[in-house]
């Protein structure tokens, strides 16, 4: 998605305060998140077997509010036992399948009418001056896409914020947003992993998704 947030300026809102600085902690959260849902190449699992995946998963929603980083994060440090087995994983549940994958990362393909939702997507994307990238994956109805909207969403309520602006319509945004689009289909996303019997670090991942969606909506996790 264009206009992407620098990480400097991320690290610069650790200095805020108060509102501001609540702001930027979801802003963070939604950002490892996405970073979570990138496609396992080898960086990416070894960046699981560190450790350092969990950890800045649990650091960033545990920031938000600590319940969210409760319980056992062992799962989100187990890349299988070999370096393909999350990749071969990964493409089994979201990527392919006869009438397409069990688990598609897509929204618009929950519920129907798909057009219409990326359609809807894409209308909150240009409202706020964002298009879309050029790559396969970044369709506007993709997990990651929605999540980096929410991302940024948060980081300019954050600065609104710091600067004596009204965040308010940054707010109402990520919360219609929130409420139309991931926080509608990520329960049904689990619903649907859990009939796949999947490795145990997708059915983690997706699991903190889902608890981290509905805090953010008010609702008490699951």
């Amino acid at each position: 998605m264009a206009e992407a947030i620098p990480i400097e300026d991320m690290i610069r809102l650790e200095d805020m305060t108060g509102e501001a600085q609540h702001a930027a902690t979801r802003s963070r959260a939604y950002a490892a998140l996405v970073w979570a849902f990138d496609y396992p190449d080898a960086e990416f699992v070894a960046t699981v077997r560190s450790g350092a995946l969990a950890e800045a998963l649990r650091a960033t929603l545990g920031a938000v509010d600590p319940a969210l980083a409760a319980g056992e994060w062992s799962p989100l440090e187990d890349a299988g036992a070999t370096d393909d087995d999350l990749a071969v994983e990964y493409t089994r549940l979201f990527d392919v399948g006869t009438g397409g994958p069990p688990c598609p990362l897509y929204g618009g393909l929950y519920g129907g009418a798909r057009m219409q939702n990326m359609e809807e997507c894409v209308r909150f994307y240009n409202h706020f001056g964002l298009t879309l990238a050029e790559a396969p994956r970044e369709l506007p109805d993709h997990i990651s896409t929605q999540l980096e909207f929410l991302h940024f969403l948060a980081f300019r309520e954050a600065e609104a914020w710091r600067d004596g602006r009204d965040p308010g319509p940054w707010q109402r945004a990520g919360r219609d947003f929130l409420e139309r689009h991931p926080g509608r289909w990520v329960p049904k996303l689990r619903e649907r992993l859990a009939q796949q019997n999947p490795l145990p670090f997708f059915a983690a991942l997706v699991d903190r998704l889902e608890r981290f969606l509905a805090h953010q909506r008010g609702q008490r996790p699951l």
